[in-house]
């Protein structure tokens, strides 16, 4: 029985994050009847949907066994400069948002060249990026907010929402779960997606199978910082202004996300479909908590303890392999 469940839980590694899931809506339903109506529920989504994003690009690259600490500060960053292209260069939005996402891919891209042509081990490089990052956001920002009202509505729209009944779902979440969908067609229908889980589950041997294992490693690092970009675009609009003073529990949360959707810490194992089920257990946990009454500082301590029983079941899932 025992190995039957781990074959199981390592052949769909998205089967616990999915079971976690639904226990804690029922659980939580039955605590406090307002959580599952669908003004709390929507408000849920929302306020996932940017980390969902952020976590996203964050499981790219856990699948090729890196990791990246400078996700929350590339999404940050690039809202900054967007919202300055717009107040202080008077630029219009579409080409401000452009460039945004261009920054924001070159960061990536730039995280990416260390790793490959440098061999730096990703933790180092993202640390040491994690602090630049962060560091030209307050030199670009002069810590001062941008308010919405600055900024052309093109910034700020992601925040607006279409009204499905009682359901309230913002264009933010429309566009993330947009990226989630072609990223999971992306990941299992395509050469690049077989390229990216071999890298993870064994560079070395995905090397002598004629895999050119640093490309996919850039490719992967690059495409990440275009997700994390419009993640900071989605932020704009969920804040309605763009703040230097956001995001420094991005990072954390991302990772969080992605380990809780069954995407193994030691690459080749897990999806895109697990981490956005990861990033609603997050939600869900954190608004079911404070709608029990629950002090924050335990809220954080539930996270975390699920953290711990997330990577325990990964480390006892990949025995079936040994």
């Amino acid at each position: 029985m025992r190995q039957r469940l781990q074959h199981a839980l390592h052949a769909n590694p998205v089967l616990g994050p999915l079971a976690v899931l639904l226990l804690a809506i029922v659980a939580f339903s039955i605590v406090n009847v307002r959580f599952f109506s669908a003004a709390n529920l929507s408000l849920v989504l929302l306020q996932v949907t940017v980390i969902a994003t952020i976590a996203l690009g964050q499981t790219l690259i856990i699948l090729t066994a890196g990791i990246d600490l400078s996700a929350g500060a590339i999404a940050v960053f690039s809202s900054i400069l967007m919202a300055n292209f717009c107040f202080s260069l008077g630029w219009p939005g579409w080409s401000a948002l452009l460039l945004g996402l261009v920054c924001g891919t070159a960061m990536g891209a730039l995280n990416g060249l260390l790793v490959t042509r440098i061999k730096l081990p990703p933790f180092i490089v993202t640390l040491g990026t994690l602090t630049v990052f962060f560091s030209l956001n307050a030199v670009v920002s002069q810590s001062q907010t941008v308010r919405g009202a600055d900024m052309p509505h093109l910034m700020t729209w992601t925040g607006d929402a279409l009204s499905l009944g009682g359901f309230q779902v913002s264009y933010g979440s429309i566009i993330m779960l947009i990226l989630f969908a072609f990223f999971w067609y992306a990941l299992t229908r395509t050469a690049w997606g077989r390229h990216v889980y071999a890298t993870g589950d064994d560079t070395e041997a995905a090397r002598l199978a004629g895999i050119r294992t640093n490309r996919v490693l850039f490719s992967v690092y690059t495409v990440a910082g275009l997700l994390y970009a419009l993640g900071g675009w989605i932020l704009i609009g969920r804040l309605a202004s763009a703040s230097p003073n956001v995001g420094t529990e991005y990072n954390l949360d991302s990772i969080t996300a992605v380990v809780l959707g069954g995407t193994s810490l030691f690459g080749g194992r897990g999806g895109v479909s697990g981490t956005l089920i990861g990033a609603l257990i997050v939600g869900v946990f954190r608004n079911g908590l404070q709608l029990a009454g629950v002090e924050v500082v335990w809220q954080g301590f539930a996270i975390g303890l699920l953290v711990l029983v997330a990577v325990s079941l990964d480390q006892w899932i990949r025995k079936v392999r040994s």
